[in-house]
């Protein structure tokens, strides 16, 4: 059983798939590379079957597009391995230290899930809100796999539930920036009007996925708060207490 199992869903990306399989088939030669075809329409399917009789990786093609988050649960089912990455089908210039970059900190237990952001997007590291949602992500299958059938469905929003939880669950995370990867934006990969269109469903999915998860929401703050200790405690009493004293003014007064 290998330790290190690379997922990579792809979905009508023939043109950088290829380069991201090869990669993680070089600079991973003893972890699981599994590549899940969501029912793509274009070479991708041909180019993969080419590539794989140089390098050693499973190939899953799924018979219709079932989205994202069901492709990524496809994947996660194949393998048993302790330590999951997933890797985007869209990203090029990937280098050795990207990969050690997010599974050192696995490897070492010192946290439980790694986000790497791609230092050459439109948006600034240090500054994009959402950095969160990013597809390169490792964490440890175990802590994965009670949520199978939550985010099987949940299409866009699966890094978003993804998240929730592990902040709920008081995980440890982790982020890194994965310099000189190169992920391009929708509108570079499409038509303005389809990339418009892509966006806006899935932010959609994203909005849908936190009001349908409130629970989780909740959870996280009450974590934040316990891990900001007695005086973040303190702090929300006085600030409740003031509120009520104000519900109290603005409360019609009884006649006698």
């Amino acid at each position: 059983m290998a330790e290190i199992a690379i997922i990579i869903c792809t979905y009508n990306e023939a043109g950088t798939v290829a380069g991201v399989v090869e990669a993680c088939c070089r600079f991973n030669p003893g972890a699981e590379v599994i590549v899940v075809d969501d029912g793509s329409t274009d070479d991708t399917e041909p180019l993969l079957r080419a590539l794989k009789v140089g390098c050693p990786f499973r190939y899953e093609r799924l018979p219709a597009n079932r989205g994202k988050s069901w492709a990524m649960v496809h994947g996660l089912q194949l393998t048993d391995a302790e330590i999951i990455l997933f890797f985007d089908a869209d990203v090029t210039h990937i280098r050795k230290e990207h990969f050690e970059s997010m599974l050192t900190p696995l490897a070492g237990h010192a946290a439980d899930m790694v986000l790497g952001q791609p230092g050459e997007t439109l948006i600034d590291y240090r500054i994009n809100p959402f950095k969160s949602l990013t597809g390169e992500r490792a964490l440890y299958r175990s802590d994965i796999l009670p949520i199978l059938e939550e985010i099987r469905e949940i299409r866009f929003g699966v890094e978003t539930f993804i998240n929730l939880y592990y902040q709920a669950k008081g995980k440890r995370i982790q982020y890194v920036l994965l310099d000189g990867l190169t992920h391009p934006s929708t509108f570079e990969k499409t038509s303005r009007v389809k990339a418009t269109m892509k966006y806006i469903e899935e932010g959609h999915e994203i909005a849908l996925t936190y009001l349908e998860n409130h629970a989780l929401i909740l959870r996280r703050i009450e974590n934040r708060i316990n891990r900001a200790g007695d005086k973040a405690r303190e702090k929300i009493s006085a600030i409740q207490m003031r509120i009520n004293e104000k519900l109290l003014e603005l409360r019609p007064k009884t006649k006698h």
